[in-house]
């Protein structure tokens, strides 16, 4: 069974930073690229990064580049964004997603 569980989420203030964390188990993903996403309510989940899961390759939206990083752990079978300069317009439930799965989300929250 594939399960993706996001954590790292969380209240912070605009200029703040957030690292998320995707695990992921049940199966490898050699081959697929694992996303980042986000959601505002009311509105189309966003692409926000992606990574190879294996070999190289990232890539980033527009309004993230230069203050967010994505990077994986290979041995641990996780996935990561680290979030800096967050701005209010970042706030969104976060998530992951690699093939035909998703997690559950995590909410990220910036203070203005």
């Amino acid at each position: 069974q594939v399960q993706l569980v996001e954590s790292g989420g969380g209240l912070v203030q605009t200029g703040g930073s957030l690292r998320l964390s995707c695990a992921a188990s049940g199966r490898t993903f050699d081959g697929y690229f694992i996303e980042w996403f986000r959601q505002v309510p009311g509105k189309e989940r966003e692409f926000v990064a992606a990574i190879m899961w294996s070999g190289i390759g990232t890539y980033y939206a527009d309004s993230v580049k230069g203050r967010f990083t994505i990077s994986r752990d290979n041995a641990e079978n996780t996935v990561y964004l680290q979030m800096n300069s967050l701005k209010p317009e970042d706030t969104a439930v976060y998530y992951c997603t690699v093939d035909i799965y998703w997690g559950q989300g995590t909410q990220v929250t910036v203070s203005s």
